[in-house]
């Protein structure tokens, strides 16, 4: 049976700024703050067009957030800081991803950090978590933890609840799936359609319904579960993945590699169609999640380099290490040549020639250990 796809694009989008706020937004955030306490309310800050709300919480700095199409930004204070934390955090909603994308995020963050005041440059981000979610009209449906490939240690939690993270019984209706850390690879497959009810976010019946308007579809009754169960597929990358492996530093990073990270956690997950083969990896793989990769790989198409940061590092550094190789070499023989070696004598020439260097070496003004780490920071791959 094939499902309807009712949306698809990022859910998440996370980023960490190596940044201190001005002293004088930190003083108008320190007065909001102290209003939101004692008002048990968020108070605004206004900043040209954008609208900044302040809560009353972050112990030793500040939560605020931009609306539901904004994000929720974080603020260390700059006069008690946390060591080693970031000094901005920001999390963009669901909504406004839904609905701007990877532009309009960035739209929003670069209009903000504007008005808001902070100095930064493009290398002070990280990215800290990308998810992307596809939901699929798809009542006939029902998860299975059986059906998941996952890699080696991988942990999958089955749960009966929005709320919960294991399975109740075993006799409960299964509303979801997850596996694998929200700090490297995560795979969630939930109800979604549940999830709207309980927390009434009627937004995302508004985006289904229009892509069902597009297809000449009636809309959905979300009363009647049997024709409107919607089931998201959301993959989660974090920092393990963002930043460690793809090296993922500015926002030209995230258009450029996004959709290669996902096509990287997509090769190690997979939902299955299980059989009777005891060799997992030969089950056919499930007609929904052949959806989602096509739809995944669509929507990512122009966010893939088809190459990994590390693979083009590693290749500069060999190119770097052939080409010294090939001027070493180079000297050698010249040396050689000037000392009158004949070719039959060149390698034993090299290896008395190297133990002459090395006594240079214990004689120079400088230790060796300064001068490998000068040449170090000379070459930088990264």
């Amino acid at each position: 049976m094939d499902g309807f796809i009712l949306h698809s694009g990022f859910d998440g989008l996370k980023f960490t700024i190596q940044a201190d706020i001005p002293p004088e937004l930190r003083e108008k955030l320190t007065s909001a703050k102290a209003h939101a306490k004692e008002t048990y309310s968020d108070c605004e800050l206004k900043f040209g067009s954008v609208s900044l709300h302040v809560t009353n919480k972050g112990a030793r700095g500040f939560t605020a957030h931009t609306g539901d199409y904004g994000a929720v930004w974080l603020f260390q204070d700059p006069e008690d800081r946390i060591p080693n934390n970031p000094g901005i955090t920001v999390d963009f909603r669901a909504f406004g991803l839904a609905t701007g994308g990877l532009e309009g995020a960035e739209r929003h963050f670069r209009c903000c950090m504007d008005a808001f005041g902070i100095k930064y440059v493009e290398t002070q981000l990280r990215a800290a978590r990308a998810d992307v979610a596809v939901d699929v009209l798809a009542p006939w449906f029902e998860p299975d933890r059986e059906a998941l490939v996952v890699p080696p240690g991988t942990k999958i939690t089955e749960y009966t609840g929005v709320d919960e993270t294991a399975t109740i019984s075993s006799g409960a209706r299964v509303i979801g799936l997850r596996a694998g850390a929200i700090a490297n690879r995560q795979l969630a497959i939930y109800d979604k359609r549940a999830e709207v009810i309980q927390t009434n976010k009627m937004g995302w019946l508004t985006i289904w319904n229009a892509a069902l308007e597009a297809a000449s579809k009636p809309p959905l009754d979300l009363s009647d579960r049997d024709k409107s169960q919607v089931w998201r597929f959301e993959l989660r990358l974090g920092s393990k993945q963002l930043r460690n492996r793809f090296e993922m530093r500015s926002w030209q990073d995230v258009h450029n590699i996004i959709g290669d990270a996902f096509t990287d956690a997509l090769s190690r997950i997979r939902y299955t169609d299980p059989t009777t083969d005891t060799n997992r990896a030969r089950w056919p793989t499930h007609g929904l999640w052949r959806l989602y990769e096509d739809v995944i790989g669509n929507d990512l198409l122009h966010n893939c380099a088809g190459v990994l940061p590390s693979d083009v590092i590693q290749a500069n550094r060999m190119a770097k290490m052939r080409e010294l190789d090939a001027q070493l070499l180079g000297l050698f023989i010249t040396r050689a040549a000037i000392s009158e070696v004949e070719a039959s004598g060149f390698e034993a020439f090299m290896e008395t020639h190297i133990e002459s260097l090395g006594r240079r070496i214990e004689e120079h003004s400088q230790p060796l250990s300064e001068r490998i780490a000068k040449a170090q920071r000379r070459y930088r791959f990264t």
